[in-house]
């Protein structure tokens, strides 16, 4: 054969290439061990072929255990369990089965079935903090948004979601939790964006949530991810940190405004019942002097008609008594006293001062 030819001496090729060259002198190097000739491939197979032919070291006990080994292997790989807030959905040649896994321990046919596992619990994604994973430059925040009156807010808020349906969840879409993260801040740009800047600060956060909340679940539902969305959340809402303290300026002085115009108003409201009240005593008082005046004048019409009754029946009797009356009325008031002559007023001296003894006048005659 040609690999026999690799020989240093003799043989047909005497100045082979590790051979002593013909007339003399050594050549290329010698192998150890005498003789100076390589082994063939030949005696190489042949050795090869002996020592297979002895069987595997150890006997049968070294299969048996190599089977035991993969029988073990295969058996763990076979055996999973799903913890309480878990549920499994297993695949038969990476086809999801119908029926869900529940919590405890369950058994398939590795390789050819594998399991996925998918939470149960209420998943909690926060918006509005800085987002490592953004693609941005300059660490822009994802809670920066435009609002309806062309203000910048600072938007920090929650989405509270879970999943309803496991398989639509692991195999429509290939990274749920980022989906969800984006269906929702794309809502809340939609919503702040047709809003003005005060109902994001206090206004109208309740009624935000509630529609960014319906729209980014419509939204979730026709891409199929299979999840839920419970509740959002707006933690914080604000101005961005450069305009911090002009916004702080702008609320303190609309806070001075609204206390002036609510001082004007209280003062305003007390001038206003201080004039009601006085206008209503007035107007008290005037009903007063109506009525007074109104019952006097009928009295005195009523007592003229019981008078004029009286004249009628006795004409002179009635007509003395009204001028004794009305001289009494007269002359009661007067200073003077006038006495009749005659034999009632023979005996009064000229001289004594009457007026000063009336009674209640303080008035004396000096000497």
């Amino acid at each position: 054969m040609p690999w026999e030819n690799n020989g240093g001496g003799g043989g047909r090729n005497n100045g082979g290439p590790w051979g002593q060259a013909p007339g003399g002198g050594g050549g290329g190097p010698r192998r150890p061990g005498g003789g100076g000739n390589t082994p063939n491939l030949e005696d190489i197979l042949n050795r090869g072929r002996d020592q297979f032919r002895g069987g595997v070291p150890g006997g049968r006990w070294a299969i048996v255990g190599g089977i035991v080994a993969l029988l073990a292997f295969w058996g763990v790989n076979s055996v999973y369990t799903i913890n309480p807030q878990e549920v499994g959905v297993e695949l038969r040649f990476g086809q999801p089965k119908p029926e869900l896994s529940g919590p405890g321990l369950h058994f398939l046919l590795w390789p050819v079935e594998t399991v996925e596992r998918a939470t149960t619990t209420v998943n909690q994604t926060q918006i509005g903090i800085a987002n490592p994973n953004s693609n941005r430059a300059g660490g822009v925040r994802d809670g920066l948004m435009l609002s309806g009156d062309q203000n910048i807010v600072n938007v920090q808020f929650s989405v509270f979601w879970a999943i309803n349906d496991p398989v639509a969840y692991l195999f429509n879409v290939r990274d749920p939790e980022s989906m969800v993260r984006y269906a929702a801040e794309s809502a809340m740009r939609e919503v702040v964006g047709r809003r003005p800047a005060q109902d994001i600060y206090s206004d109208d956060r309740s009624g935000i949530s509630a529609e960014v909340q319906r729209i980014t679940l419509a939204t979730l539902e026709s891409y199929g991810l299979g999840v839920s969305v419970n509740q959002i959340l707006i933690e914080n809402a604000g101005p961005p940190a450069e305009v911090i303290d002009a916004f702080n300026e702008v609320q303190r002085a609309r806070q001075d405004e609204t206390r002036l115009q609510e001082e004007a108003r209280s003062y305003a409201n007390t001038l206003l019942g201080d004039a009601r009240g006085r206008a209503a005593a007035l107007r008290e008082d005037a009903a007063a002097y109506t009525n007074r005046v109104v019952q006097e004048a009928t009295g005195e019409a009523e007592r003229f008609n019981a008078v004029y009754a009286e004249y009628v029946n006795s004409p002179e009797v009635t007509r003395k008594r009204l001028f004794l009356e009305t001289m009494e009325e007269v002359l009661g008031a007067s200073e003077k006293v006038l006495i009749e002559s005659g034999a009632g007023g023979s005996g009064v001296v000229p001289y004594l001062p009457l007026p000063e003894l009336r009674p209640g006048n303080t008035n004396t005659t000096g000497n």
